[in-house]
């Protein structure tokens, strides 16, 4: 089994990333892990406490649980992967059963942050974005898809998500063995990845 790493900061592009990889194997050759998926179980807590939470920090994320599942994919296990709501800030009762595959690709802005996951990477991309870029993309997400106002996903970005950034994401650009600028055109490096994905898989 192949593990590939996608990680980059936030509206940096890496899900069009992730599924120009994908389009590029057959659909039962890959399965795609979203670090959203392990946020914490914040059921303990009202929806006002877990919209204080800094979820771009790396303790946001239960990485035990991560790191369990990608064992047991490795180990030819099927997992049941958890389902995250962003409208209520926690995981839902739901799971999405998730088998094993030739190739897993695990996407997050924290994936790289974690030592242990980062061995079990095979190939770790960062998907690099201007910072005004990732903001714009930011704000539309927040606002049209997760509830939030502008004012609140603005003074969260100031708060939390750029120093977060800033302290935690952008350093683990040193981990990566490709970084791709996002760039809807950049085929080249898409190429080289589906290259090196081919040559491991052989």
């Amino acid at each position: 089994m192949l593990v590939i790493g996608i990680a980059g900061g936030t509206g940096c592009g890496k899900t069009t990333v992730v599924n120009q990889i994908v389009n590029e194997l057959p659909e039962n050759e890959v399965c795609v892990i979203s670090q959203d998926s392990y946020y914490n179980d914040l059921s303990h807590l009202s929806l006002q406490e877990r919209k204080k939470i800094n979820f771009d920090h790396p303790s946001s994320i239960d990485f035990k649980l991560l790191k369990t599942h990608l064992e047991a994919l490795k180990r030819g296990e099927n997992i049941a992967q958890p389902v995250y709501s962003f409208l209520e800030c926690n995981r839902t009762e739901e799971t999405i059963l998730t088998q094993p595959r030739k190739v897993v690709i695990v996407e997050g802005i924290l994936i790289m942050t974690d030592q242990e996951i980062r061995k079990m990477m095979d190939i770790k991309i960062f998907v690099h974005a201007d910072s005004d870029e990732r903001l714009i993309r930011r704000i539309k997400r927040d606002v049209n898809e997760r509830g939030w106002n502008l004012d609140e996903t603005l003074e969260k970005y100031q708060s939390t998500i750029k120093p977060m950034h800033i302290e935690f994401i952008e350093p683990t650009k040193e981990h990566a063995d490709i970084i791709i600028p996002n760039n809807k055109h950049n085929t080249v490096a898409i190429d080289i990845v589906r290259t090196i994905i081919n040559d491991k898989l052989v």
